[in-house]
């Protein structure tokens, strides 16, 4: 049986209070270390910005000494438990911690975390801009926000948010589709290699050729 230490995190202390969010990360791991044959030890929580370095947390370093003292790997539900920082993330790989993200399984390939780290920055990045602009154009309009009568309003904004999350996807992954496209790769090679990798489309779908071309033309 293998070890390994589980570690969750939330944002608020509101979340850290009711426990939401912490349930199901748990619930995420435990499944995934059943499945994987993994023994958990401790299970270490903490509320704190994804935002925070590393000396501002003090759970990830605790929870990191433990997986080194115990030679084993650390476990998160999902890489955005661990940062929304692209630069955090690559330090921790570049320092070889040994940490699994249960989404994305047990021998996710370096490019395909390093994808979701930029993904979940840029994300994060456009989302709160573009939501921040949104929300003061409501307040122009003289929009009550939180009134549930809003509906057309409230549609509007969660179809700028899919947006934005659509485009963070697109330039997050439009590099390596171009990389792989300067080694002479077909569109159809494109899309069997990104399948083979385990990167999903932006709807968590499998990649065709058709996919691979609308993309690129969609970014020209």
């Amino acid at each position: 049986m293998k070890f390994a230490i589980a570690y969750l995190r939330v944002s608020t202390s509101e979340q850290g209070r009711s426990g939401l969010g912490l349930a199901a990360q748990r619930k995420a791991i435990s499944d995934f270390a059943a499945a994987e044959g993994f023994e958990l030890g401790d299970v270490i929580s903490e509320v704190a910005s994804g935002k925070l370095g590393m000396d501002e947390r003090p759970g990830l370093r605790r929870a990191l000494a433990q997986a080194a003292k115990q030679r084993c790997p650390v476990i998160v539900a999902k890489l955005d438990r661990l940062s929304r920082d692209v630069a955090f993330i690559s330090g921790l790989m570049a320092a070889g911690t040994p940490f699994i993200v249960a989404e994305l399984g047990i021998d996710t390939d370096p490019f395909i975390l390093h994808l979701f780290a930029a993904l979940s920055e840029k994300e994060r990045k456009l989302i709160a801009a573009r939501t921040k602009s949104a929300l003061a154009d409501l307040k122009a309009q003289g929009v009550q926000l939180g009134n549930r009568t809003n509906l057309p309003q409230a549609q509007a904004l969660g179809q700028a948010r899919n947006a934005e999350k659509a485009l963070a996807f697109a330039a997050a992954i439009l590099p390596e589709i171009r990389r792989l496209q300067a080694q002479a790769m077909t569109m159809a090679q494109i899309a069997e290699e990104l399948n083979r990798r385990g990167v999903k489309t932006a709807l968590g779908r499998t990649w065709h050729q058709s996919t691979v071309s609308r993309l690129l033309k969609t970014a020209n």
